[in-house]
């Protein structure tokens, strides 16, 4: 007998129809935020460059700061989201196939008691083993006193994170995109405020007293929606509370928080060898790394809103639906993260000066820090390719181990080029090995295309990319060279960027990029909807 079709009060945003209309809509919402994280994260570190500057103090809390980098990762970008995302996606169809009770809150009431456990407990094995991290994770510390009381504080995070990241896939399976998006700002809040407040009497503690304090802020910005969501439809009966649930993939979640822990272990390695460096060098690269992910941040939005539409789709058995909607968000994505790129390129020295050098941070970190972001940028389209893609393995919601293969030889290339370059590079090398090892793992994910993911057509996405990055170059270089031409830093940035976009949109549209249009009228209409809905 066919299941029942879904009552209309039961009947939501998450089983209505998808148009472009919602689409524009969410990912205006999730830019706005986003945009607004940026900036507030860029005030954050603003903050800790002129309160502590770019020494020892600073280096010790950027080592503790691996906890919370990690946690994020882990926990709520790229971890737990490739499997709960899939998860909730499914318990929605069955839902909307008439399955009896409320598989969604069966699925919550299965798993978040067990995970939240598990969260608690690791963050306070990390907590009590603290000071063993951090001689791990940077044995090179002159002193490592500071980054150990650091460490215990910033534990805390793996539960807070842990939290918000199941909130926010939850929410982001139900077509909420508001409440997720407005976590970093909560964060970034939370550091930016507890260092103003506290940072005279507990000097760099307070940033990670900070860390804490911002990972309540993500859970609590998005509880009250959760709650909301969940008392939407009830359980039609005690009998029929677990009918028709199906518990998270433990395999699933093995293989993506594997590949996460992988993914972010190429910051373990960066702040292993540069621990090694004279003073400063941790935080150069932080500060650089830093400014040079806005690019990618800003291409991943659209991703964002459309990884739990692909894993929609592919629960519906809709592969054609997912394989276009996978295409062209790679084409969007990496125009946008090279127009970026050749920007960061172009005016690194502009920018780092106009951001960074007040207070403790000087002329001579300005110079440091723009010479590792330019390299670091090198690999920010690996960086963007690599989040598009490892969504497309793991939105069926089917275990596979091919990504964390791919992230493991990535994370063993930069290894190898770090420890062979931060010789005669110093810290550069160590960027250098960043930005080489994770476009290994870009192509060997994009190779690997088709029977483990959705099935792409690899040869028309290699292709398309070969546009846009061939106008990417062209325009970084006829960048720089303007840029360079102004001693004022702000005329510099104005004149590089200008360029930039200028180079960069004429000879994409010359070449053909088919991503150059969508781009166009993507950034075009969010900068039109975004300036009205302040100005109005």
């Amino acid at each position: 007998m066919p299941p029942a079709s879904v009552p209309p009060e039961s009947a939501g945003p998450e089983h209505e129809p998808l148009t472009r209309g919602f689409l524009a809509r969410a990912t205006l919402v999730t830019a706005a935020l986003s945009v607004a994280g940026a900036v507030l994260g860029l005030v954050r570190d603003q903050s800790l460059a002129r309160l502590f500057g770019a020494g020892e103090d600073t280096d010790a809390f950027l080592v503790a700061w691996t906890v919370p980098e990690f946690a994020a990762t882990l926990l709520i970008e790229d971890g737990l989201a490739f499997a709960l995302i899939p998860a909730f996606s499914g318990a929605l169809a069955r839902r909307a196939q008439g399955a009896p009770g409320d598989p969604v809150r069966s699925l919550v009431a299965g798993i978040l008691p067990r995970l939240a456990l598990a969260f608690a407990a690791v963050g306070a094995l990390l907590a009590i083993c603290a000071r063993q991290v951090v001689e791990v994770l940077a044995p090179g510390l002159p002193d490592p006193g500071l980054a150990v009381d650091c460490t215990r504080l910033t534990a805390t995070c793996v539960l807070s994170f842990g939290l918000a990241g199941f909130c926010s896939a939850a929410l982001r399976a139900h077509r909420r995109f508001l409440a997720p998006a407005a976590i970093y700002v909560a964060y970034n809040v939370g550091i930016v405020t507890a260092m103003f407040t506290l940072g005279g009497h507990w000097g760099v503690r307070s940033a990670a007293f900070g860390v804490a304090a911002g990972g309540v802020l993500m859970v609590l910005v998005q509880l009250p929606s959760l709650v909301r969501q969940l008392r939407r439809k009830g359980a039609e009966g005690p009998a029929a509370a677990d009918a028709g649930t199906r518990p998270v993939n433990v395999n699933l979640l093995a293989t993506v928080l594997l590949f996460a822990l992988c993914r972010q272990s190429q910051v373990l390695i960066e702040r292993f060898l540069a621990s090694h460096l004279p003073s400063g060098a941790i935080s150069h690269l932080n500060y650089a790394q830093k400014i040079a992910q806005i690019p990618m941040t800003l291409s991943m939005m659209l991703c964002t809103v459309t990884f739990p539409v692909v894993a929609r789709a592919l629960a519906d058995g809709d592969t054609e639906r997912a394989r276009g909607r996978v295409e062209r968000d790679l084409a969007l994505a990496s125009c946008l993260v090279l127009l970026g790129t050749a920007a960061v390129v172009a005016c690194a020295p502009q920018l780092v000066e106009l951001l960074f050098q007040r207070g403790e941070f000087t002329a001579r970190d300005t110079a440091a820090t723009a010479g590792v972001m330019r390299v670091y940028a090198l690999g920010l389209l690996g960086q963007t390719l690599t989040g598009v893609l490892v969504r497309s393995y793991f939105s069926a919601g089917r275990a596979t181990w091919y990504p964390v293969g791919a992230m493991t030889v990535g994370i063993i290339v930069t290894s190898w080029i770090g420890a062979w370059t931060i010789g005669p590079w110093g810290v550069t090398g160590v960027a250098a090995a960043n930005a080489a090892g994770i476009s290994v793992t870009a192509g060997l994910l994009l190779a690997g295309m088709g029977p483990r993911s959705v099935p792409v057509r690899v040869r028309g996405v290699l292709r398309e990319l070969s546009r846009p990055l061939r106008a990417a170059a062209v325009a970084g270089l006829a960048g720089a060279f303007v840029a360079g031409r102004f001693a004022a830093p702000l005329a510099g940035l104005a004149a590089g960027a200008a360029t930039v976009t200028v180079v960069f949109v004429l000879l994409g549209l010359a070449l053909g990029a088919h991503g150059f249009a969508p781009a166009l009228r993507f950034v075009r209409t969010r900068t039109r909807r975004l300036a009205h809905a302040v100005l109005r």
